[in-house]
């Protein structure tokens, strides 16, 4: 097993973070949240070098799901057998059903409605550039949002759950902030602090700086 790379690849006009994590022995990997702009995707996915062995979604919203059902057919033809999208928990299917229509009220012309091939859930194993990482269920921002978490590593992928200083977003009508707060704080400031994570929205940061420093759910809160 090699080291796990990643490349962040901020798309659509809310400048999401598209991840492209792999193995750099293998160059096998997969693509987290394609929310748009697909041809820089495969573009930077070529240029990399990569076989992505699947791609993975956090959750429903257009700006991360928007571009996975044209990802997933061009990924497939190219690699000549199904490269599977998995993910993000049943329970944001009415999410990847509107992918149009809430695309349309954007701007975005090219969203199309998307189906799993793998529902996710809690508790369930996602293998990531030859790594093991755990599905937890944090929902909130969207009822079926999850996050990715690998532990003896340290590292996580959350989505629109945490951010550098400040938490997913609770306005919409099937959100919630005290389940998102809830999520937060027994799934994931359980974590030891060294751990870093990839935020759907600007910098990383650790579960230690979070602790401290976010006024919605660390210390100082």
């Amino acid at each position: 097993m090699g080291q796990l790379k990643i490349a962040i690849e901020p798309v659509t006009p809310f400048r999401q973070n598209c991840a492209m994590i792999w193995d750099d022995e293998t160059m096998h990997g997969v693509v987290i949240d394609p929310g748009g702009d697909v041809d820089q995707l495969l573009e930077t996915i070529g240029t990399l070098g990569l076989h992505i062995d699947r791609i993975l979604l956090t959750h429903g919203h257009i700006d991360h799901a928007g571009g996975a059902a044209r990802l997933r057919e061009e990924l497939t033809a190219r690699e000549g057998a199904l490269v599977p999208l998995w993910g993000p928990d049943e329970r944001d299917r009415f999410l990847l059903d509107g992918l149009k229509t809430t695309g349309e009220g954007y701007g975005i012309t090219d969203a199309r409605p998307v189906t799993p091939d793998r529902w996710l859930h809690e508790g369930d194993a996602v293998e990531i550039a030859g790594h093991s990482f755990e599905v937890l269920h944090c929902p909130g921002h969207t009822p079926g949002h999850i996050v990715f978490i690998e532990r003896r590593l340290g590292f996580g992928i959350f989505g629109d759950v945490l951010f550098r200083g400040s938490v997913g977003r609770t306005d919409f009508p099937y959100a919630s902030t005290a389940d998102l707060l809830t999520a937060i704080r027994t799934k994931l400031m359980v974590l030891d602090d060294r751990t870093v994570f990839i935020c759907g929205h600007g910098a990383r940061s650790t579960i230690g700086e979070e602790r401290r420093d976010n006024p919605f759910i660390g210390e100082r809160a």
